[in-house]
């Protein structure tokens, strides 16, 4: 019986290799370092990265050139090797030793790393046509590639705040790179440098015309690229004014693994930081902040006012609505004048009313009939009423005639 053919083996993908404008075997040196160690070491960009072996395609270390200060050919003392393959990169922060295997090799290295960070060939080395021409191309690779990329020390900050990092952090660089404070395209360079003991701080303006940008200064000058910016500054200040580079290898929130319940994996959690004690809750996030409470003073007794009548208490009686008044003698208005009921009054003391005055002894030989309509007469007087003034004063005039009528009457029966 045969046996089950196995599947054929299917080689590993391994990763495209890198693409840089220069590499080769180079050995490194740094300041923490007892001796050189080799790697397969390529620039791409202002970046220099290095390889365990050139089948590689991931690297195992990095160096920047934003911090470039200048090269140098010192060879170190006791060498036995002649000075020809030693070259130093000084950086702002640090100083990295290079051992390469020819004269050519270190040329080379140093040709490629002042192209990209002076954009321009050098033309001051030992190097053939063929290696120019090749620094040319690189050239041209890096500033294309520049055009669509924001520099390292490019930074969203206010005037003030560039100025407030440039000192806060003077290891970090002392050239910084900002938006305008005009909301248009155009830029601002921040630098600060120590004078006789002194900060002093300047802000240059960049405007950008199309696809360029333009430095306003006293002879104005063009550039393709904001790293041509940044390139101009140091250039021309022999390295004196280094790009502002933030280091942020410090982490800012606290975290740890954890596994996960359902499923085992690990996982980071970040831990949330507690509230001091005795804080209030913290407002939302965007919503107005909280104002502080107000403290209440107690007012004293004395100076108190007094307190204010019920809204619906608080109002004035209207003449015309008296209440009606109990009369001691039982009489009472005519059916015709309707007696409002009485509306809530204020809690005023009411004044006392006046007691009625007694009406006069109606007058000998007066009939009963007419003594009623006098009594009445008499009330109405004292306590008038709208509409019976008119009735009053004819009831006096026909009273008035009849007793002009009776005494005359009198007089012809006495004859």
């Amino acid at each position: 019986m045969a046996s089950a053919l196995s599947p054929p083996r299917v080689p590993k993908h391994r990763g495209a290799l890198p693409s840089h404008y220069y590499e080769s075997f180079l050995e490194k040196k740094g300041p923490r370092d007892q001796d050189y160690k080799k790697f397969w070491a390529g620039l791409q960009g202002c970046t220099i990265y290095f390889y365990n072996s050139n089948r590689d395609s991931q690297h195992v270390e990095k160096l920047g050139l934003g911090a470039f200060v200048r090269l140098t050919d010192e060879a170190p003392w006791g060498s036995s090797r002649g000075p020809d393959v030693y070259f130093s990169l000084v950086l702002w922060n640090q100083e990295i030793k290079f051992k390469v295997e020819s004269l050519e090799s270190r040329e080379m290295w140093k040709g490629f790393i002042l192209t990209v960070v002076e954009l321009r060939v050098p033309s001051n080395l030992t190097l053939l046509p063929g290696h120019l021409y090749m620094m040319a191309e690189a050239l041209a690779k890096e500033e294309a590639r520049r055009a669509f990329e924001v520099p390292s020390c490019f930074m969203k900050v206010s005037r003030l705040e560039a100025q407030l990092l440039l000192e806060r952090y003077p290891d970090c660089g002392n050239l910084l790179l900002r938006p305008s404070g005009d909301g248009a395209d155009d830029v601002s360079v921040t630098t600060r440098q120590t004078f006789n003991g002194k900060s002093v701080v300047r802000h240059y303006k960049v405007k950008r015309e199309g696809p360029k940008y333009v430095i306003n200064v006293e002879e104005p000058f063009s550039c393709a690229s904001l790293d041509a910016v940044i390139n101009y500054f140091v250039s021309h200040t022999n390295n004196a004014l280094v790009p502002f580079l933030l280091d942020e290898n410090y982490e800012k929130v606290l975290g740890h693994v954890e596994a996960d319940k359902e499923n085992g994996e690990s996982v980071w959690v970040a831990c949330l930081t507690p509230a001091a004690p005795g804080a209030g809750p913290a407002p939302a996030s965007g919503g107005p902040k909280q104002l502080p409470p107000v403290p209440i003073t107690p007012v004293s007794s004395q100076g108190r006012s007094p307190p204010l009548l019920n809204q619906e208490e608080n109002y004035m009686i209207p003449i015309g609505d008296a209440p009606a008044a109990n009369y001691m003698n039982g009489d009472v208005l005519s059916p015709s004048q309707p007696v409002p009921k009485p509306r809530k009054l204020a809690k005023v003391q009411a004044k006392a009313l006046k007691p009625p005055v007694a009406p006069k002894p109606e007058p000998k030989g007066l009939s009963g009939d007419l003594a009623k309509k006098l009594a009445v007469g008499s009330m109405q007087t004292l306590f008038p009423t709208t509409g019976l003034a008119d009735l009053t004063a004819e009831l006096e005039e026909k009273l008035q005639r009849r007793r002009a009528l009776e005494h005359s009457a009198g007089h012809a029966g006495d004859q």
